[in-house]
């Protein structure tokens, strides 16, 4: 509809939750969103509404598809944990094992497990890094490989903003023999028919939505004096938020940060692991290669976050910064606010994408009123 009115589906049941997606439209806290809910597998809400730009005048469509900043980590992590079930990978092994120039600077013992729970100590570039060199997939990987971590990796977790995709990605390339976004996308994204892009055709440009950025006094990583480490991980390169609007970034695959999709999309993905690896009456995992996204890598302060964190295999897990009503649930979120939730006892996936951003990397008040209004439902 031309006045950005919600639509969709929500079953009565779920009722709370569209009042609260559309008391985020009309107070203005959004502009443009969607939501969607899966229970035992079924999508039980799927709304949008808004604009897909901050003028106003394309309304949010069924299809329209916005950048989703660090939500795009959790394709990234189920692709892992795709190649880790069929026995391609090894958690425990040394990364070298499978990319043996990553063994430089003393990064020989580094664990595959290292990468996916943020813990390798290689949070940044050391070398001084430009927008384009993230496009530039054999320069961002190499300049990893070479570098020394910033801290003892296994001991502290340390967000890997950036570089986590390039890492888990480039240990997929070396065992597939192909890009990170063409194994999600010819194992998960096709099979489950799922309009998620980690490297967006142009065909597709057409429909995504303008990402607005948040107050300049809100953006980064939060108030306060940044330490060395969150310097760098936040500004080298520096992240305009512009840049998504690009053809380079939305063609470039970025798997930590540049996926392109809607609550639709990352909600039925990620019904696989909430559903014991099926989904859409396809399997894509067994069971037991859902789970270990729920085991505990690493806990503590996050030198880069600044917030108590806890990570399983490429997800955060509950507890820290975290309350989550049941204990085997896992969850991340990107820069802006985008949200999901994948809650394996109550076998629920809950996913907010949306184009107005607050100056938020791990979700925000919009996503959690909805999932608020999901947890009371579901009693």
């Amino acid at each position: 509809m031309a006045d950005g009115a919600v639509q969709g589906l929500d079953h009565d049941k779920y009722a709370g939750a569209r009042t609260a997606f559309e008391a985020n439209l009309a107070s203005g806290a959004d502009i443009g969103a969607s939501f969607c809910a899966t229970v035992e597998g079924e999508t039980v809400v799927d709304l949008w509404g808004g604009f897909a730009d901050e003028a106003r005048t394309r309304p949010w469509e069924r299809d329209t598809i916005v950048n989703v900043y660090s939500t795009t980590k959790t394709m990234t992590a189920l692709t892992a944990l795709l190649l880790a079930d069929r026995g391609e990978l090894d958690f425990d092994a040394p990364v070298a094992r499978y990319w043996p120039e990553f063994a430089a600077g003393g990064k020989e013992a580094v664990k595959v497990s290292h990468l996916m729970s943020h813990s390798a100590g290689l949070s940044g570039w050391k070398e001084p890094m430009v927008k384009e060199d993230l496009y530039d997939w054999d320069k961002a990987t190499s300049l990893l490989a070479a570098q020394a971590p910033f801290w003892e990796p296994g001991t502290a977790p340390g967000y890997h903003g950036l570089t986590q995709g390039y890492l888990v990605g480039e240990v997929v390339r070396r065992i597939t023999g192909k890009s990170l976004g063409t194994v999600f996308r010819e194992e998960i994204a096709q099979p489950l028919n799922a309009d998620f892009y980690i490297g967006l055709p142009a065909s597709e440009d057409a429909r995504v939505a303008e990402l607005i950025p948040p107050p300049p006094a809100e953006a980064g990583l939060g108030p306060g004096a940044q330490s060395e480490l969150q310097a760098n991980m936040s500004d080298n390169p520096p992240l305009e938020v512009s840049e998504t609007r690009t053809r380079a970034w939305r063609g470039a695959e970025i798997p930590a940060a540049g996926g392109t999709g809607n609550a639709r999309s990352v909600a039925e993905v990620q019904s696989v692991l909430a559903n014991g690896g099926v989904a859409k009456g396809k399997r894509i995992l067994s069971e037991a290669g859902c789970r270990k996204a729920l085991e505990l890598q690493i806990e503590g302060q996050d030198l880069i976050l600044g917030i108590p964190a806890r990570f399983g295999m490429g997800f955060g897990l509950a507890g820290g910064a975290m309350p989550l009503p049941n204990p085997n649930t896992i969850y991340w979120g990107g820069y802006g606010g985008s949200l999901v939730i994948i809650d394996m006892d109550a076998r629920t996936t809950f996913a907010y994408a949306m184009n107005k951003m607050a100056g938020t990397t791990t979700g925000d008040m919009r996503a959690f009123s909805l999932a608020m209004a999901m947890w009371e439902a579901l009693g």
